[in-house]
């Protein structure tokens, strides 16, 4: 009976595990380039050195999206936390307009 119960407690922590990593890579993928495109729109410089500076910065953004997905309580709350995330940095992008 333990043998059926620890295997099902394996896929549950398999399930865990495989939704953090995504949310770790495609999210914080996402979370970054967002956070890049936010960023250059509303640096106040030449659009060049705005979005080198942005690209560098995404370069800090996207690992530490990527801790925050496995610190995060649970997996729902993990891709609750890029969603945000990447809502607020596009809104952000969006409503600064396009690159000058």
């Amino acid at each position: 009976m333990s043998g059926a119960r620890s295997g099902r407690q394996g896929w549950r922590y398999r399930a865990n595990v495989a939704a953090r990593v995504v949310a770790g890579s495609v999210g914080a993928y996402g979370v970054a380039a967002l956070f890049a495109a936010a960023l250059a729109r509303t640096l106040p410089m030449s659009r060049v050195e705005a979005v080198s500076l942005a690209t560098l910065l995404a370069f800090l953004v996207a690992p530490a999206a990527a801790v925050w997905a496995f610190l995060a309580p649970g997996p729902w709350r993990a891709w609750a936390g890029m969603l945000g995330a990447a809502l607020l940095f596009g809104a952000i992008a969006w409503f600064a307009g396009p690159p000058a």
